[in-house]
């Protein structure tokens, strides 16, 4: 890893050090297998704020800020897209899911200035600890702890502690809290009248 970390911070110093990672995670995302992994989660230990060696990055993942921070015991599915983003303790994220840093990392008011050229407000995503992201998830604010996001959700506002939220956008479907008996199973049909 010592070439590749002295090439991130040469690039760094060059083009910026997002995009120096961004371009870096891309070349050690298509490395397969528990090499890659191990590869991924060495060189994350060094070049975004924090990357716990316990962590395990799937193959196709990639990181675009170096303000990302990845805790303890989380696991990144395959072909992942992070920004500026908080994966806190024995967070699951499953295949596909895009967490880019919030819902306005380009600005959109200035109609006479193209939008590549106006500044976004790029903003820390936090996945709370224990929570699971379902696969092709796009989660553009805060997820609470112990929460789960459904497969193919969009998440545009804030989704609260021990909650199961669904849909696009996504709605809060029930409470992990609430006993068992009091509810129907969320992901099975109702009856029918």
């Amino acid at each position: 890893m010592l070439p590749r970390i002295a090439l991130f911070r040469c690039w760094s110093r060059l083009v910026g050090p997002d995009r120096a990672l961004e371009a870096a995670t891309q070349a050690l995302a298509r490395i397969p297998g528990l090499r890659g992994q191990y590869l991924r989660r060495a060189f994350l230990a060094r070049a975004i704020a924090r990357c716990h060696e316990s962590a395990a990055i799937g193959f196709g993942s990639v990181f675009a800020k170096t303000g990302a921070m990845i805790d303890e015991n989380v696991y990144v599915g395959p072909y992942c897209y992070f920004g500026l983003v908080h994966l806190e303790r024995d967070v699951l994220v499953a295949a596909g899911v895009h967490i880019p840093s919030g819902g306005r990392t380009h600005g959109i008011d200035d109609l006479d200035t193209p939008i590549r050229e106006q500044p976004g407000r790029p903003t820390l995503i936090r996945i709370g600890a224990g929570s699971w992201i379902g696969s092709g998830a796009i989660i553009l604010a805060d997820v609470g702890r112990q929460s789960v996001v459904g497969a193919g959700s969009v998440v545009t506002r804030p989704i609260p502690d021990r909650v199961i939220a669904a849909g696009v956008p996504a709605v809060v479907v029930r409470r992990r809290d609430a006993g068992v008996a009091d509810h129907a199973d969320p992901w099975q049909p109702g009856p029918t009248r």
